[in-house]
């Protein structure tokens, strides 16, 4: 894991206990779900984690990168999600686990003064110190293999530029060191190249432009990506398909959240906030297909706020504010306030993309996968086609997806 705070030892205490029996790991597909199958005497609804072969939980080893020196149990109780009750049980098992020095350079994420970082001549040399710590870490936790996802914090916004074009003009741009190469993207460079699968749970370019998608093919490593799927998002995702399913009309849509933690810090600085900006508002814009209904969707506001607020720390609270309309045009109004855990949702996509995309780099699949569009704001899909951002559709590609691997009828 790229970023060993909140979100990463929040994941890593959670599946220590439960593969102890201290504790569920709710909100886990892979864990808790079952997917439905047809068989000659009708449907059955079978555990996900048996229809499949999954990497068990007391298969995982956990590592990664750190812009400071603390160990997850000192990195979990600074954040402050999970009780000191929890961290209790299982204080040694996270002690033991401790960073790796960071990728920083400063001008991706401004707000964070690391401490605990690399130094090197070149971004390329960026990226054989980060092959260097993958191939160790392996070897040192005699790991069969690996799988990455980036809890980093949220980059400063950039799209994709000519060194993003292929393998040899991003490789040029390492050794003369491109600023358009961000930390984030030395990581995945490097694990790809190592043969580790990767998903990104950030809004940044990361995993998504051409060179990363050929290189992804050229070593046989399946992607995934972008920005957890957890809080406002999620709810926008089942409350637009709602609209739109109805053939209910939409005028305009405002949302605003606060946040505490580290990630609320990042964000306070506008250019990491646009990133999060340009992921959060693609959603209902994709969801309710305005070209095909202008009547209904063709010129709705909508609106994304995030203010940073230390009081709130991981318990970010979103209000969101719906103005539709129905029959005859009259007017109606929507108020969701959303008070929850951003650790706490985000843990168990962790978990799942990194069983998810070990079960698929093990089937033999390369390169980008929608099908786990799912857990993501943003999700990544073939140029020149539109994203899914429905989440019962995106589910059923999900156990589409599950059962081709399983060899069952779709």
């Amino acid at each position: 894991m790229p970023g060993m705070g909140a979100v990463a030892t929040t994941t890593i205490a959670g599946v220590m206990l439960a593969r102890r029996g201290l504790g569920l790991p709710i909100g886990s597909l892979t864990q808790m779900a079952t997917l439905p199958l047809q068989r000659r005497d009708g449907a059955v609804e079978v555990p996900l984690k048996e229809a499949v072969p999954l990497a068990t939980l007391d298969q995982l080893v956990f590592g990664g990168w750190d812009l400071f020196p603390d160990d997850a149990l000192q990195s979990a109780t600074h954040a402050e999600v999970l009780s000191e009750k929890h961290l209790g049980l299982v204080a040694e098992e996270l002690r033991a686990v401790k960073p790796m020095p960071a990728v920083f350079y400063p001008e991706y994420v401004r707000r964070l003064h690391g401490t605990h970082v690399k130094k090197a001549p070149s971004k390329a040399d960026m990226v054989a110190q980060v092959r260097d710590d993958i191939r160790r870490f392996l070897r040192d936790e005699g790991c069969d293999r690996g799988v990455a996802v980036w809890c980093g914090s949220t980059e400063v916004y950039r799209e994709a530029s000519a060194v993003h074009q292929s393998i040899e003009s991003f490789e040029d741009g390492l050794r003369h060191g491109s600023p358009e190469i961000s930390n984030s993207q030395i990581y995945a460079w490097a694990l790809l190249q190592e043969g580790i699968p990767m998903a990104n749970g950030s809004p940044g370019l990361t995993v998504d432009f051409p060179a990363m998608y050929e290189l992804a093919r050229v070593r046989g490593v399946p992607i995934a990506g972008k920005d957890f799927k957890t809080g406002q998002t999620l709810m926008k995702t089942v409350i637009g398909p709602a609209l739109k399913a109805r053939m209910l009309g939409l005028r305009g849509w405002y949302s605003t959240n606060i946040l505490g933690n580290r990630d609320g810090e990042v964000l306070d600085d506008p250019d990491s906030f646009r990133s999060k900006e340009v992921s959060k508002l693609g959603v209902l814009e994709s969801v309710l297909a305005k070209d095909a209904h202008p009547d209904l969707y063709g010129s709705f506001a909508h609106k994304v706020r995030i203010d940073y607020y230390p009081p709130r720390g991981d318990q970010k609270e979103g209000w969101d504010n719906i103005d539709f309309f129905g029959w005859l045009h009259y007017p109606m109004q929507m108020k969701i306030n959303l008070l929850c855990r951003d650790s706490i949702l985000a843990a168990p996509i962790v978990l799942d993309l990194a069983l998810l995309l070990d079960l698929a780099h093990r089937a033999g699949m390369t390169g980008m996968q929608d099908w786990l569009g799912f857990y993501f704001k943003s999700p990544m899909s073939a140029p020149g086609t539109l994203a899914e951002h429905d989440l019962f559709v995106q589910q059923v590609r999900l156990h589409d997806a599950i059962r081709r691997i399983a060899r069952e009828e779709v």
